[in-house]
């Protein structure tokens, strides 16, 4: 009996991290309310916990947890006048659903899921609780988990989600995919917080860590998820081919001991053919939608198309990579394009040429802590044969840097001076 039941919650945790986003963007789509639908799917979570292990597993568990969910719903609702006006809503679906709790119909399950993204990454909200309320509703991941993602205490990820959800309710936010042109600005903030979700994984900010491949997979997951919903957006193509092409190098990106590989040591026969392959096929979707026009996404993943079209290091195209650099520096005018765009120069036409344009963005203040300009300055400096001064920059990179792996790498390359 013990092994039943520990086989039935393990089958209710997996159903639980499938599941979760559809039953809350389903039912968010019936209360109008994110914070009111996480809990309604709460309790439909715990009732499968209750009941499944004694009962067996339905034979359609995400319908079970939906139907239980909505009865839930229409019991809370009689008890509230104000919502009064839902019961008759609710009650019709629930009928038409059935006893047994067919499932919905997938148009409406994806004009949901769709309404569910839009309004956990609204702009109402800090980038930190939009993040934090896209990983627990859209992601499934518990507090805990976002915590040790971000390397921050649990009860500060659990009050950046109680405060989001009370600020969307305070607002009345409504639930629904903007239209005209509000939608390419929330479109561009719901990518934004999908590709810092997937950097922290790729390149983590702090810890012991450099890789945190749970977070790279639930950016991607996320990101192919609106490209379903979202078939004729080009950015949304853009950003998962760059995502596909960037997650294909993790295995090469650390040594035995987990110690940061850069991209020019990477053993290339180690990169995932299989997601390289994806990633361009989503480039040449997102490049076929933009009409010769394309967005920033699409030109990061064609930058990371070309290391990826190289075979070893010594292929890649250098010199397209920097063109496409400047065409992204005109699109995004940040210190941080420029930064990258320097390396490709310094790669295409000599280290020379790169730190020309390093001492021009030195001063940027967006850039005054950051240790990737140091270490790139370093890198440049040691090329030239000037390594004191590089010696000095990777010091200064390696005291910035709060990522324990980072830190030992940039000190070895001071060492080597």
């Amino acid at each position: 009996m013990r092994t039943a039941s520990a086989e039935a919650h393990r089958t209710v945790e997996a159903v639980w991290r499938i599941e979760a986003a559809r039953l809350i963007a389903g039912l968010a789509g019936l209360v109008r309310d994110v914070g009111l639908a996480e809990e309604l799917a709460q309790d439909a979570l715990v009732a499968a916990l209750e009941q499944w292990p004694a009962e067996g597993v339905p034979r359609n568990p995400g319908a079970w947890l939906m139907t239980v969910a909505k009865r839930r719903a229409i019991d809370l609702i009689r008890r509230n006048e104000r919502l009064h006006r839902n019961l008759a809503e609710l009650g019709r679906r629930l009928e038409r659903d059935g006893a047994a709790g067919e499932p919905p119909e997938p148009d409406e399950i994806e004009d949901d899921l769709l309404r569910l993204v839009f309004t956990a990454c609204h702009p109402a909200l800090s980038m930190e609780a939009r993040v934090a309320l896209t990983l627990r509703v859209l992601g499934g991941l518990t507090t805990e988990e976002i915590a040790r993602a971000f390397l921050v205490p649990e009860p500060t990820v659990a009050q950046r989600i109680v405060r989001a959800k009370r600020a969307l309710a305070d607002r009345g936010v409504p639930f629904e995919v903007p239209r005209g042109g509000e939608l390419a600005g929330r479109l561009a903030a719901v990518l934004e917080v999908i590709y810092l979700i997937f950097n922290e994984g790729y390149s983590a900010t702090a810890g012991d860590d450099w890789l945190r491949p749970a977070l790279c997979a639930d950016a991607l997951r996320l990101g192919r998820v609106l490209a379903g919903l979202m078939p004729g957006e080009a950015e949304v193509h853009g950003l998962v081919g760059l995502m596909e092409i960037h997650a294909s190098r993790s295995a090469a990106r650390v040594g035995p001991d987990g110690e940061p590989i850069l991209l020019l040591d990477q053993d290339r026969t180690r990169w995932d053919r299989l997601l390289i392959g994806r990633g361009l096929a989503a480039l040449r979707r997102a490049e076929e939608l933009a009409g010769g026009e394309p967005g920033p996404y699409t030109l990061q993943a064609a930058i990371a198309a070309c290391h990826a079209r190289a075979v070893v290091a010594a292929d890649t195209d250098w010199t397209r990579i920097a063109a496409l650099y400047e065409e992204l520096a005109k699109l995004l005018r940040s210190p941080v394009v420029e930064l990258n765009r320097a390396v490709a120069l310094s790669m295409a036409y000599g280290p020379l040429t790169g730190l020309a344009l390093l001492d021009q963005i030195v001063g940027e203040p967006a850039l005054k802590g950051y240790h990737l300009l140091p270490s790139v300055r370093g890198d440049l400096l040691f090329k030239l044969g000037r390594r004191e001064e590089a010696r000095a920059e990777f010091e200064r990179a390696a005291a910035l840097t709060r990522n324990t792996r980072e830190r030992a790498l940039l000190r070895r390359r001071a060492a080597a001076c």
